[in-house]
Order: C-alpha cells, then structure tokens, then sequence
C-alpha cells in the first residue's frame, strides 16, 4: 500500500524535467552511499624472529565484487627485506569479495625493526594498515660448552685462469687462419692454366701443337698473310733457339741459313741441303710478306706451313740424343729454376704475413694505445693485477673489508714491550708484487682500555716507516675520506722516493695511507705503486671506493 500511495502522489502532482533529473541523482548518489565500505585488516604470525628466519605478514581486505584492489609491490617494507610476495587467495560470498595477500619478510642484523604501514589502493582511495614493531634477536652462542680453536692459516692455492685458456684458443685459431691462407697462396700447386701446360711441353711438342693451332687459324680467310707468315717463321725460329741452340730469334735470314750449315758441315745438325733451301726459300717469302707487303697464293701459304713442319720434324731428328751428362744439367737446371721460384712464393708469403701483421699492429696502436698494446702482448704485472679476477675479503679486528685483486697474507708482528703497554693486540696483512714498487698492507690494532688512539704519532711512524726502508723526498698531504658506509677517517697522500728490492737506485713513486681511529681501536690501510703506473693508478682508485671498516670494537 505505500508504494500505490507513492503512485498517488507522483501522477497527482505533475513532475517537470528539472525535478525529474533531480530525483534521479538523489536516488543515485543515495545508492552509492549505501554501498558497504571496504575492510581492511593485516596481522603476522610472531613479532620475534632470529637473524635470517621469516615471518609472514598477511593482509585480508574485503570489498565489493566490482572493486578493483591494487597491493604494495617491491621493497616498500623497508627496513625489513621482501623475501617472496604470494599470490593473491580471492574468495567471493554473494556480492562481497575477501582477498587476502600474505608476504614473506627477513632481517639479516639484530634489533627491532618497524615494519611500516602499507597503503591499499581500492578504487582509486588509498588505505593504509597498521604498523607493527619486529624484534630479530641474534642466535646465541655458547662459548663454554663448545671448544675455540684458532683461526686456520691461509692456504696458498693455484690461481684459476679461465682467460688463459680463452686467449689460447683465439691465439690458435688465428695462426691456423694465417697458416691456412699462407698454404692456399703461396705453398700450394695451383691448377696450371692451358697456357702454362702449353708452356711446360717440350719444345718440339709446342712447336707441332703452335703449327696445328695456325693451320686452323683464320688468318688466310681474312687476308691476314702478314700475321699469318710472321707468327709462322716465329714457330720455327723459338724452336731452333730452344732444340737445337741456335740464336734464331735475333738473326736475319742469312745469317740463320749461314749458322745451320754451319752447323750442318761441323756435323752438330745433320740436314741435307733440300731441306735447308725448303727453309731458305720460306724465310725469304717471309720477308717479302712482312716487309715489301707482297701476297703470295693460298695454297703457296698453307704449303709452306706444311713445310716448316715437316723442318722441325727432320731438325728433331737430326739432332744428336743428349748425353747423360747434358740431361743431369737440364734436370738441375729445372731444379734449380723450381726452387727460385717456391723461394720467390715463400718471400712474398712472408711479406704479406708481415705486411699484415703490421697494418694490424699500426691500427691496434692507434685505437687502443701502443703502450696498452705493448703490455698487452709483452705483458704488463700490474694490467693483469688490474684485469684479473678481484677479491672481496675481510681483514682483522675491528675488521677491513676491502676489494682486492690479489688476496692479503698474514704478517707476523711482534710488538716491542715498551708497546706492549697501549697496544693490546695488532693484526696485519699485505702483498707485494714480485715486481715494481705496486704493495697493499692492512693494520688493525686494539688497545688497551686506559690508552687512547694518537692519530699523528700513527701517521708519524707510518712516514718513519718509509724512511727506515730507505725512501727519500716525501711529500705529504691530508684530508678527510670517507667510506662507502659514510665512515669518515684521515687520508694521507703524497709521493716520494722509494727503494725495490730488484733496484738500487730509487725510483719515484705515490703512496696513500686510510687511517680510522675510535675509543680502543685502529685501523690504517697503505698502497704505494710507481709514479707513471696508470694500471696501478686505476687499482688504487678502484680499491679505495670499495673499502669498509668497523668503528665499534
């Protein structure tokens, strides 16, 4: 019944838009607010921890269905650490949805730590939960029941060099690169062309293999008698200079036809008259073709070919056969003319290799430094200090942790009694390079309750120090350092000039002292390497940003 009288009184009173668009936002902003107000709670499972174990904090929020729920990510739990964060368990009743988060936390120091409220963001509105208060407690340790032993000495190990075998394996495959391409140009037989099987014939086979090319050749077709009968008497001559050691080539007519009977009377050639004449008459029709442009008949031009062939066929068997003698000095000779040329092919196999070597080196030089190349290949004691694998350590006590390339060995220190007084203990460990002047040395030193730390005495006796071992025109500055940790101390720099073991004159160097001083302790780290050693600068550089000390003992 009271819906039908609202009825009533809507269609009793007209209603314009205005009202109407009034009424809506009425209901509508009356419906928003009836919507439930999101719940949100967190708890964990214990507020007391050991150093390294976990609690687990869960947050259980409660909204609508079509609300949208966003959880801190990351590590905004500070100062504890996020170990993992679980995945969101989502449970729906009716049009309410619970959702709960739960993370894994840890604190790897001891004290009580305040975990920090989160913010919740629902729709857009954040929220925020309660803080809490963690207390991490160190494990104990009983020193009574268990025995103490002290510290184990340092084991000297082989170093492990994996880039070694790297810069092996490079260094191979580019000498078998090198090798191989020396083989395929220089030492191996190549393929002989048609002209150079052609050239190795003996002489009579190439003279009938010339003559057989020119009788297919299209020089009489194409009226080409001058080339044809000059390439002719050319066959002819190349061969008697060659078989039978007549100096053909540079003589005239007569003085070839003089120089074969002579030859012929002497008994070296034996030729009967006609065939001289034959070859006379040839050379004559020779020159009148090259010189006076005279143009016998085709058939006159073929048949002296077929003459000149039938020459170096009776010439070839006219000559005597070659003693055993000769036929030695012909294989030497070969011999001879072959090792000239592998000899030849070796010396530019080598100038190339070099010239390559070269080109490379000067483009090296230029790119990365000749110096740096130097020391790269020749070596350098301090680049491959700077470039090898660097160690992470700590030192004593009140403790030095430092990064280091080279691990630092315990010194035995004896105090003098008079130290004995305000020096309760002291622990000390260094390197030295087996060359240069490149050293690092850590000191720590308690003292005794009623001794305070003397900063300038230290760093007076650190100078001392120096002197005794024969160094000479020390320069000394001073100014504040501080450490990675904002741990402030002294730092003491300068250069002079130092004496090495494997020198006897002094060489010029730098050094620098880190000094860290409290109530019952103090430390002091010392590095001192060659005044031009940039690898050794770069260490020290890189060695001072990584250097961390304990101020409480």
């Amino acid at each position: 019944m009271k819906i039908e009288r609202l009825e009533v009184r809507v269609q009793n009173y007209p209603l314009s838009s205005k009202w109407i668009s009034l009424l809506c936002l009425f209901f509508l902003s009356f419906m928003g607010y009836a919507q439930t107000e999101p719940n949100i709670s967190s708890e964990v499972d214990t507020t007391y921890i050991k150093i390294g174990e976990q609690i687990q904090w869960k947050i259980i929020v409660e909204v609508d269905s079509s609300s949208q729920v966003f959880f801190p990510e990351g590590q905004t739990f500070s100062p504890l650490e996020t170990v993992e964060a679980l995945a969101t368990d989502t449970t729906r009743k009716k049009d309410r949805l619970t959702l709960q988060k739960i993370y894994a936390l840890t604190q790897f120091d001891s004290g009580a730590y305040k975990l920090p409220a989160q913010r919740i963001e629902i729709d857009g509105m954040g929220y925020f939960t309660d803080s809490l208060t963690i207390h991490v407690e160190t494990v104990p340790v009983d020193t009574l029941a268990q025995k103490m032993y002290d510290i184990k000495p340092l084991i000297a190990v082989e170093k492990s060099n994996p880039g070694f075998w790297k810069y092996l394996i490079y260094g191979l495959l580019i000498l078998l690169i090198l090798g191989g391409l020396f083989y395929w140009f220089v030492l191996r037989k190549k393929p002989l062309t048609e002209e150079e099987k052609e050239a190795l014939l003996p002489p009579y086979d190439r003279a009938l293999l010339e003559l057989k090319r020119l009788e297919n050749s299209k020089y009489l077709i194409q009226d080409e008698y001058k080339q044809y009968y000059s390439e002719l008497t050319d066959i002819v001559r190349s061969y008697l200079e060659e078989d039978a050691h007549v100096s053909a080539l540079e003589s005239t007519t007569g003085q070839l036809i003089s120089k074969l009977e002579l030859m012929r009377d002497a008994g070296d050639l034996q030729l009967d008259n006609d065939t001289i004449k034959q070859f006379q008459q040839i050379l004559q029709t020779a020159d009148l073709v090259k010189f006076a442009k005279s143009k016998p008949a085709t058939s006159i031009a073929e048949q002296d070919r077929k003459l000149v062939e039938q020459i170096v066929v009776k010439t070839h068997d006219a000559l005597p056969e070659p003693t055993e003698e000769e036929l030695m000095q012909q294989a030497a000779y070969q011999e001879e003319l072959e090792q000239k040329k592998q000899k030849k092919k070796i010396i530019i196999g080598i100038a190339s290799l070099a010239a390559i070597l070269l080109i490379g080196t000067t483009i090296a030089g230029f790119k990365f430094g000749f110096g740096y190349l130097k020391d790269t290949v020749l070596g350098h004691p301090t680049k491959e200090l700077l470039e090898g694998e660097w160690i992470r350590s700590t030192y004593g006590y009140p403790p030095i942790t430092i990064e280091t390339p080279k691990v630092l060995v315990r010194q035995e220190v004896k105090l003098p009694p008079e130290a004995k007084a305000a020096i309760n203990d002291i622990q000390a460990f260094g390197y030295r390079s087996s060359i240069g002047l490149f050293t690092m040395a850590t000191t720590s030193l308690t003292l005794n309750p009623q001794a305070d730390p003397n900063v300038e005495q230290t760093v007076e006796q650190i100078l001392k120090g120096f002197e005794s071992q024969g160094a000479k025109n020390i320069i000394t500055k001073q100014e504040e350092f501080t450490t990675i940790g904002g741990t402030k101390g002294l730092k003491i720099h300068g250069s002079g000039k130092f004496a090495v073991p494997e020198s006897k004159e002094l060489i010029k160097g730098k050094y620098t002292v880190l000094l860290f001083s409290g109530k019952g302790f103090q430390q002091y780290f010392i590095v001192t390497w060659l005044d031009d050693d940039t690898y050794a600068q770069e260490m020290v550089d890189r060695i001072l940003t990584t250097i961390e000390v304990k101020t409480e003992v």
